[in-house]
């Protein structure tokens, strides 16, 4: 849907009239940024890079007409959540997006101890903090939106990526146990299970992705699936994966995914051979 700069949409009318967006200043956190802008929300814009934060909102400010707030934060350090929500702006959320996070690839014994449970503090507790935070407010409201990510391999444990898939899982059972619970205070939760994505959370994590979905694939998707779906897997490939995979036994799942991986791994090194 196009429109035109200011011009509100029917889910701002139900979500509105602010935002907020973690690891904005990239991929997937990126594109949902573009996206409700257009649709006329307010944005509170959270990631560690400011420079890559202003110049983003500085182009959906002009573009766009919307109010646009950047806040440079690590929220994988302890009180980071905390200290975001004190400030006056974060008032006014009526729609979370906690895209922030990161992964690994390898096998679990070589990953740096402090990097993967950096990983486990950003892409769980933080998750955890900010749905808190932001959930009771809009629960008080008796409205609101929360949009969390799982993936597409955080339905087993992933052999040679075991700490990401294990953070992946926790999401989504969060998710899938808060949902029933927000939604009796007029608060709709949702999961979003991707495959692959194109964007630099795959060079992050030393991955080789092939085939991708775009990270406007992935918003365009869940902002469709808010308030109807619980979990959704944005793309043809995640869906295709997502039905191959649950015909198997998890345990087999685990084979699977954990040749996959090897495969990424195995593509990574001959990229850099």
């Amino acid at each position: 849907m196009s429109m035109t700069p200011g011009q509100d949409s029917a889910l701002k009318a139900r979500f509105g009239p602010a935002a907020l967006i973690t690891g904005a200043s990239d991929g997937i956190g990126r594109a949902f940024a573009g996206r409700l802008a257009e649709q006329g929300f307010d944005l509170i814009l959270v990631a560690r890079r400011e420079a890559a934060l202003q110049d983003l909102a500085l182009d959906l400010g002009e573009r766009f007409g919307v109010r646009v707030t950047v806040v440079a934060l690590d929220l994988s350090q302890a009180g980071a959540v905390s200290d975001l929500l004190t400030r006056p702006e974060t008032a006014q959320i009526g729609l979370v997006v906690a895209a922030a996070g990161y992964g690994s690839i390898g096998t679990f014994l070589q990953q740096d101890l402090a990097q993967e449970a950096g990983m486990v503090d950003l892409n769980c507790r933080s998750v955890v903090e900010l749905v808190h935070g932001t959930g009771r407010r809009m629960a008080d409201r008796g409205r609101g939106g929360i949009i969390v990510f799982s993936s597409l391999v955080g339905f087993s444990g992933a052999p040679l990526s075991a700490t990401y898939a294990a953070t992946k899982g926790f999401v989504q059972s969060f998710a899938e146990g808060i949902a029933p619970e927000l939604r009796q205070r007029g608060v709709d939760v949702l999961s979003v299970a991707p495959g692959p994505v194109g964007t630099g959370f795959a060079a992050r994590a030393g991955m080789q992705m092939g085939r991708s979905a775009s990270p406007d694939t992935v918003a365009r998707a869940a902002l469709s699936a808010l308030g109807r779906r619980g979990t959704v897997r944005p793309g043809g490939l995640a869906k295709l994966l997502g039905w191959s995979l649950a015909m198997l036994p998890r345990q087999g799942r685990v084979r699977v995914l954990g040749a996959i991986m090897k495969g990424m791994t195995a593509r990574d090194a001959a990229s850099r051979g």
